[in-house]
């Protein structure tokens, strides 16, 4: 980060705590998506080799044929069934707060000058969820998290259609 920008957010931090008038230019949000979000899923883990292959060296080639088609059959078949994905009656996914941080999160990376590290989450609420934004020093200028923290009530108002926060 340069340090003109380090310099504008010390100055405008500096500016909020002793009373000075100077505030942010009211930006605009910048346009959100209408695509739902995508709910990664959970890779399902491999199936682990068994200790009769480890110690296959000590074993006779017929032993190891014999074996082969076990291992195929043990691959083929997933250790657990992926997990399903909780609905309401209403369709929306059920969902835990640490997941809808990540969606909102997901989504707001895709925002011009987004920083990369030192942005953190929350999700709070209930039946009307609602995220909160919060920078790290540094990681970004005033102007620009002024900028996130507008777009953050259209997309959670636009995330709230597709998900419901699980207790």
């Amino acid at each position: 980060m340069s340090d003109e920008v380090k310099d504008a957010g010390l100055v405008a931090m500096i500016s909020s705590i002793l009373g000075g008038n100077k505030r942010a230019d009211p930006a605009a949000p910048p346009p959100l998506a209408e695509v739902p979000p995508i709910v990664p899923a959970d890779p399902v883990e491999p199936a682990a080799t068994s200790r009769s292959e480890s110690r296959s060296e000590s074993r006779s080639d017929a032993a190891k044929a014999e074996s082969a088609p076990d291992a195929a059959a043990a691959a083929a078949e997933p250790a657990e069934p992926p997990a399903q994905i909780a609905t309401t009656r209403d369709g929306k996914r059920l969902l835990p707060a640490e997941a809808i941080a990540d969606l909102v999160l997901g989504e707001l990376r895709k925002l011009d000058n987004f920083p990369s590290s030192g942005v953190s989450v929350t999700v709070y609420g209930y039946r009307h969820w609602n995220a909160m934004l919060t920078f790290a020093p540094f990681s970004t200028s005033f102007q620009n998290a002024t900028r996130f923290r507008q777009a953050v009530p259209d997309l959670v108002f636009k995330l709230r259609r597709f998900v419901e926060l699980e207790i």
